[in-house]
């Protein structure tokens, strides 16, 4: 719902509201109906004593439109009204339900900015079986259980600096398959979340095939201008197997300057992939290879397929 359709709503509320105090008190309508013409009176005698009474009129004034105002709430109180039903109700009290505090974005549009993202970035799915509370070693062993345990710890390394200083951080996770490379991107994604920070989270076919239906499409050029800005300023984007994608030219051309936008945003970027910094090169190009190199850490995963482990623990024991 957009603010002024919520302003308008809480106006009608507020305006039945009165509806129903006005017929059953009276009393209350009548006082109200008191204030315009105390001020008009008010008005009559400042511009008759001259200015030099104007002082003691307008505190006279004050006076009795305060002890109008205090009758008015105790007879809300006595007929068992909250003091405060006949004021303005706001979804959001902070900017008045506006979006805005002095010119800058309220924290409650930021949430909805927030919520947009995080329902298009598919993750609720994710969470229940991708967390740090289903964190586990065991499935790894000798150099293989160093590799993981490296990544986990520059995981939490990642979140423990997000958000708190102005040198962002960017994770580049490759290796064989199902070692736990998009598992461990997930668990990041739900504690980012957490800390209220957006997030998009993309399959690297899902993205790029996203962009391609979007660029070459000019009847959606708003939907496709958006959804760049979305991708360039979101405070954490994660890319998951970057490669599973049709790589040409354009595809090629469009992941340099994500990457690129995003750099020079300052915003987080966390790539999983099965490719190798060599396959990286060569099936994007040497511009790449040098961003990723230079602006992420990169962390290597191996060991054997987790699914396929916890398959064949599976039916051993069935």
């Amino acid at each position: 719902m957009r603010y002024s359709q919520t302003r308008d709503q809480h106006m009608h509320e507020l305006a039945e509201r009165k509806k129903e105090i006005y017929a059953r008190i009276p009393e209350y309508r009548e006082l109200e109906d008191c204030v315009p013409r105390l001020g008009m009176e008010s008005l009559k005698a400042s511009l008759a004593e001259g200015a030099k009474d104007q002082e003691g009129s307008n505190r006279a004034l004050r006076m009795e439109l305060n002890q109008i105002a205090k009758r008015k709430k105790q007879l809300l109180v006595t007929c068992g009204y909250p003091a405060d039903y006949l004021e303005m109700q706001y979804t959001c009290p902070d900017c008045r339900d506006t979006g805005y505090i002095d010119g800058k974005k309220c924290h409650c549009l930021v949430q909805k900015e927030i919520d947009v993202l995080y329902d298009q970035s598919h993750l609720k799915r994710l969470f229940p079986k991708n967390n740090f509370s289903l964190l586990r070693y065991d499935y790894y062993k000798g150099e293989d259980l160093q590799n993981f345990q490296r990544a986990v710890s520059a995981a939490k390394a990642f979140l423990a600096n997000f958000g708190k200083n102005s040198d962002y951080e960017n994770l580049y996770f490759y290796g064989t398959v199902g070692t736990g490379k998009s598992f461990l991107s997930v668990c990041i994604a739900r504690e980012v979340l957490e800390m209220n920070h957006s997030v998009l989270y993309f399959s690297s076919e899902e993205l790029f095939s996203s962009i391609s239906t979007l660029a070459f499409n000019y009847q959606q050029r708003e939907t496709y201008d958006a959804f760049r800005r979305d991708l360039y300023g979101c405070d954490l984007l994660i890319i998951d197997d970057l490669g599973t994608e049709s790589t040409n030219s354009f595809v090629s051309s469009q992941f340099f300057t994500l990457i690129n936008e995003r750099h020079n945003n300052g915003k987080s970027t966390i790539i999983s992939t099965n490719l190798s910094l060599r396959d990286l090169q060569d099936r994007y190009s040497d511009r790449v290879l040098s961003r990723i190199t230079t602006n992420y850490v990169v962390l290597k995963f191996s060991g054997q397929d987790i699914r396929f482990q916890q398959r064949f623990s599976r039916s051993e024991h069935s």
